[in-house]
């Protein structure tokens, strides 16, 4: 049995989810559905790309994953299907899927276009129940992801998900904010590794313009509480945080600040 993850920004109790859930029962009444939420900030492709990426790890081998956080809805933007060495995601050609798809290792991307994966009607304003949600029940049918279309190298891959090396530093951007406050880069363990940088070793932070000193920990209690830190949270990403309190508010940091790391000499 497949199982088909749901994401969306349009609210848990919004009839579009029922709308998508009905048109994959429909076309695959054995699917499992797994809501992961419907709760991302309204048009925010940033958001729904973290928590996708966050949560894709956790499910089985082979789960069909449907994200629709869709602003450029009926446009030219294209529907698309990515296919990693473990997952497919069915979504919107804006970026959404590349966070996950890309830690999963891309193998190819489709453009959805064949009609007889779609519905006949195809609302210009909800491709998540027209488009979407027929192209992943077919896949739980068994259909190849390129009898969908063609495939494609151009699709979008976002900046958020670029952390690069310049002038000797890590530089990235925050990517989210949880709701304890913690400020979340997108600058991974690996990066950090590859880098030199290691628990224990003291890290000069870049935030929007300011600039601070921390200690890189591996826990949030391993310093007095209201104190600045740096660590690898449960996304395997770089955040900052203060122990017992709200980095965000007392740093003024908001989502899209850019976000640098260089390790402090200790010489």
């Amino acid at each position: 049995m497949f199982i088909i993850s749901l994401l969306s920004d349009f609210g848990h109790n919004d009839p579009y989810v029922a709308e998508m859930k009905a048109v994959i029962l429909s076309i695959n009444p054995q699917a499992r559905i797994v809501d992961i939420t419907h709760s991302i900030e309204k048009f925010s492709i940033r958001m729904g790309a973290y928590v996708l990426a966050s949560v894709a790890p956790y499910f089985p081998p082979n789960t069909i994953h449907v994200a629709v956080v869709d602003p450029g809805v009926g446009t030219k933007r294209r529907p698309i299907i990515a296919e990693t060495n473990r997952s497919l995601y069915v979504g919107p050609d804006n970026g959404l899927l590349m966070l996950a798809a890309h830690k999963e290792k891309i193998i190819n991307v489709y453009q959805i276009d064949n009609p007889k994966y779609i519905l006949s009607k195809v609302s210009k304003t909800f491709h998540g129940r027209d488009i979407f949600a027929p192209a992943a029940a077919h896949l739980s049918r068994g259909t190849s992801p390129s009898d969908f279309g063609l495939a494609i190298q151009d699709y979008v891959f976002p900046e958020f998900a670029k952390p690069h090396m310049e002038r000797g530093e890590l530089v990235g951007e925050v990517l989210h904010i949880d709701d304890f406050g913690n400020i979340i880069s997108n600058i991974s363990a690996e990066a950090l590794e590859l880098y030199g940088v290691h628990e224990g070793d003291s890290l000069l932070v870049t935030l929007g313009s300011k600039k601070l000193n921390m200690p890189f920990c591996s826990a949030y209690g391993e310093v007095p509480v209201g104190t600045i830190l740096a660590l690898i949270g449960s996304s395997n990403l770089l955040e900052v945080a203060v122990n017992q309190g709200i980095a965000s508010k007392i740093l003024e940091a908001d989502v899209g600040d850019l976000f640098c790391v260089s390790a402090v000499d200790s010489s």
